[in-house]
């Protein structure tokens, strides 16, 4: 491969600006010149008038370069979805909380890709473009890959023995890596691909594309696989399965994404020549001096003390954010009906940045973090009652629709609290970052952002199991600790005594508290850090 720079303003899904936030998956930072396109005219009075053109076209001629990264990242999102409905399907089969602790490693990707990114951005075939040379050959994988598992994944889930986690976690990983591996280059293609003048509807194609993919991973796929669901809503006759399978799912986009792939391949060029409207130019460096550079900003004082701040702020909520919805689950709510839920949310997630903005704009956004982290502890403990509450509003048809609106407006609070701290973050981010290396320094703090809500996740759902305690009733000396098939085996039944969910909501929290009290006052400091301490000396 050709050896090119690697681009400055490093593009993925944790890094956009606030002010084009949608969810707090899809980041971007959109660091770009908003002046007008130059224009070849050598009077003044042909410039304004063709400028007054281009002002008049706006979208409409670059209509199918927008359709085009719509697509490609409505495509990023159904690996996600479908990596997001794995879990469900594992807990509707009964694993351990250890074997989903280990399946949350799949979404580990996104919080890493800064490490290959400059290689994505540097590494490619220059004759047949610096996007595609990335972009072709990560989705023909993609689609192989789910290919490969509509053929296996129900022996997978239904070995003997119970669900192949290893498995299914290495194939899913494997699809994450590649969905952000296809993030980056089609993040770094939309710079190039529309004009400067056209180049903000990138940020809005990745969340409108991420969003939709992922509504039809995750939401719909859960819908339509579900007999109950579907016997409920879409069907006359009543049958024993759902409109659709795992396998089907998986074979039609393994097919969508091998054919589509094969089309850009063919007809898409990346480097258009003769166009009129200039092109918003790409800036580089190469691949060791970004590692350098980034290894320069975390040797910086306030920045390696914020990195350490932001990556355990989080573990008060681990609890409530990683188990929550599958102890739902285990208590009887049928994950369709779970996943529905995200339905009402989506309207709350885009207006809640626009608001929340208008407070984290000034010099002090941290504090709105401050004041929102003590309430979002607090909604955790709300979960746990929830919880306990869910058991004993179940009915022999399901659950009442009261029920469902209290789960509702619990979510729309949380919801509250997490995007006022998201929000927050993001603009302190934007106000601190060098404008020298603006997108490196964002993708940073952003990634550290991520992973910093990841590791506490995967801790949480580990020590589901070892914090539960059961005791075996009706089968006298024996007991639940190593194995219950020996208590079912002498007429016994393992009962739940202590459930370490409620144990590790109760930690969380006065972890959280802990944290807030002592670090949170020092993270509200760093606001008062001069300019010049998150300056990076560039040589």
């Amino acid at each position: 491969m050709e050896s090119s720079n690697v681009i400055r303003q490093k593009n993925g899904r944790q890094r956009k600006q606030v002010r084009a936030t949608l969810l707090p998956e899809s980041v971007n930072d959109m660091d770009l010149d908003s002046s007008e396109p130059e224009v070849e005219d050598k009077t003044e009075e042909g410039s304004v008038l063709l400028r007054g053109m281009h002002r008049r076209s706006g979208i409409r001629g670059e209509l199918g370069n927008v359709s085009l990264l719509l697509f490609l990242y409505v495509l990023q999102g159904i690996p996600l979805g479908l990596g997001g409905s794995i879990p469900l399907i594992l807990q509707s089969k009964n694993v351990s909380y250890r074997d989903q602790a280990f399946f949350s490693f799949v979404f580990w990707p996104f919080s890493l890709k800064l490490l290959w990114a400059p290689l994505v951005d540097a590494l490619y075939f220059s004759r047949f473009g610096r996007r595609k040379s990335w972009l072709v050959p990560t989705q023909y994988l993609l689609g192989l890959f789910m290919l490969y598992l509509s053929v296996t994944v129900d022996s997978l889930l239904q070995s003997e023995g119970g669900p192949n986690v290893v498995t299914l976690t290495a194939v899913f990983f494997m699809l994450a890596f590649l969905a952000a591996t296809q993030d980056i280059a089609v993040d770094g293609w939309a710079l190039t691909m529309l004009s400067r003048e056209n180049v903000g509807y990138a940020s809005t194609c990745n969340s409108v594309g991420q969003t939709a993919g992922y509504f039809l991973g995750n939401v719909l796929f859960l819908a339509l696989e579900s007999a109950d669901f579907c016997n409920k809503y879409l069907r006359v006759v009543p049958k024993d399965s759902g409109i659709v399978t795992l396998s089907d799912f998986l074979f039609f986009w393994g097919i969508v994404f091998l054919v589509s792939t094969t089309l850009v391949a063919i007809f898409k060029r990346e480097n258009v020549r003769g166009k009129r409207t200039t092109r918003t130019p790409e800036e580089t460096q190469g691949v060791m001096e970004t590692y350098k550079l980034l290894l320069s900003i975390i040797k910086m004082p306030t920045v390696f003390t914020f990195c350490l701040l932001l990556l355990t702020a989080k573990m008060g909520f681990s609890a409530a954010d990683a188990v929550t919805g599958l102890k739902l689950m285990e208590a009887g709510v049928p994950k369709e009906q779970l996943a529905l839920l995200a339905v009402p949310m989506v309207p709350l997630q885009i207006f809640l940045p626009v608001v929340i903005s208008r407070y984290t704009a000034g010099p002090r956004p941290l504090d709105i973090f401050y004041k929102a982290f003590p309430f979002r502890l607090l909604i955790g403990l709300e979960f746990a009652l929830l919880v306990w509450w869910t058991p004993s509003v179940k009915q022999e048809g399901g659950f009442p629709v009261y029920y469902y609106a209290v789960v509702l407006l619990s979510y729309a609070f949380h919801q509250v609290a997490l995007y006022s701290m998201y929000v927050a973050c993001m603009a302190f981010h934007a106000k601190v970052s060098d404008p020298l290396i603006g997108g490196t320094y964002m993708t940073l703090l952003n990634t550290v952002t991520n992973l910093g809500g990841n590791w506490p996740s995967t801790v949480a759902l580990w020590l589901v199991d070892p914090l539960t305690s059961k005791e075996c009733q009706g089968a006298a000396g024996q007991s639940c600790s190593s194995s219950e098939e020996l208590c079912g085996k002498e007429g016994g039944i393992c009962v739940t005594t202590l459930d370490g969910y409620y144990v590790e909501s109760v930690v969380c929290v006065v972890i959280g508290l802990t944290w807030w009290v002592w670090l949170g006052k020092k993270m509200r400091r760093l606001q008062e850090q001069s300019p010049a301490a998150w300056k990076c000396r560039v040589n």
